[in-house]
């Protein structure tokens, strides 16, 4: 989706960035336009390489807090989750040239789940669950996203301060909200005690949807496979559970779901009880904000966007009134 946070590269630009990293020319490049915040190129390379550039917003460009520093947060998971993915070949922090951080990864050779034809949808949620489970044995040290600045010595402070920055973007932003923010607040915080349930830091990838996953053939004339999960700066570090939030966006997670199976599985534990009910309640309103704010830096195409931000806004209203507080 176009955004006002995907930067623009000539050609040149490309090929001297290239040079400067890997040591090769840049001989063709396509920009990859499926994400939503950082501009993304496919590049092939006079040494015959495929890569995948992906380049950070302006430095000068304003964005929401917990997104400050996310492509050190993918590097991050890079180096620590044992997930299939390209291989991270050079990450540049603060670009002494173009400014600002980049990654280039190696290219995938698969295709993005929801650009395949339809598979047999259930056995790869289930491969997915066995991903997410394996991802959820890297522990931390602190909860929430510490190069945003955004922790707590605890799940739940850390979720709070989560929410408040997010509440204080969409004031800084002059986004409309399907509730005062102050309601949405005093909803989470009366229902903060479930958060206690958590009692070490996960790694929880947080935006695990087809567009993120990349499938691969299978043996001749067999199904595909997952051959990658991609996109991890949205990444932080708390509940496994809401690892389900994304694969379920704007429906409900059912103990009969074939990611579930896969990743009990895999060793993993998915609880179905009131304090579950409620923290999934809790970061499905979490990801209706996400997805209402950052328009407010990204300032989407209306047409393309209002499908999203409906969605999202309905997403917000049914979390807030599993958790007890009604929207009139």
């Amino acid at each position: 989706m176009d955004s006002r946070t995907k930067r623009i590269l000539a050609p040149d630009q490309l090929d001297a960035l290239l040079r400067r990293a890997l040591g090769a020319g840049v001989v063709s490049s396509t920009e990859l336009t499926d994400g939503f915040a950082n501009a993304v190129w496919r590049l092939a390379l006079d040494d015959g390489r495929e890569v995948v550039l992906k380049l950070s917003p302006p430095p000068e460009l304003e964005q929401l807090r917990y997104e400050r520093d996310l492509l050190r947060t993918e590097a991050m998971v890079y180096g620590l989750a044992p997930l299939p993915g390209p291989e991270l070949l050079r990450a540049g922090f603060d670009d002494p040239v173009l400014g600002g951080d980049y990654l280039i990864l190696s290219a995938l050779d698969g295709v993005s789940w929801n650009h395949a034809e339809p598979p047999e949808t259930g056995v790869l949620w289930r491969e997915v669950g066995g991903h997410l489970a394996r991802l959820h044995t890297v522990t931390g040290e602190v909860y929430g996203y510490p190069h945003a600045g955004l922790t707590g010595p605890t799940w739940r402070s850390a979720f709070l301060t989560m929410v408040g920055a997010l509440l204080d973007d969409a004031r800084r932003y002059d986004i409309a909200l399907p509730a005062p923010a102050g309601e949405i607040m005093a909803a989470v915080r009366s229902r903060a005690g479930a958060l206690e349930e958590v009692t070490s830091p996960r790694l929880v990838h947080f935006d695990v949807w087809p567009g993120n996953v990349f499938l691969a053939p299978g043996p001749p004339n067999g199904a595909p496979r997952v051959q990658a999960i991609i996109d991890h700066e949205r990444a932080f570090w708390g509940d496994p559970l809401a690892d389900f939030v994304t694969p379920t966006i704007f429906g409900e997670l059912r103990e009969t779901d074939e990611i579930v199976a896969g990743y009990r599985e895999a060793g993993g534990v998915v609880p179905f009880d009131e304090a579950a009910r409620l923290r999934m309640a809790c970061y499905r309103l979490y990801l209706g904000l996400i997805l209402l704010v950052e328009n407010g830096p990204r300032q989407y195409p209306e047409q393309e966007y209002a499908p999203l931000r409906d969605n999202s806004a309905a997403s917000v209203v049914r979390a807030l009134e599993l958790l007890g507080s009604p929207v009139a």
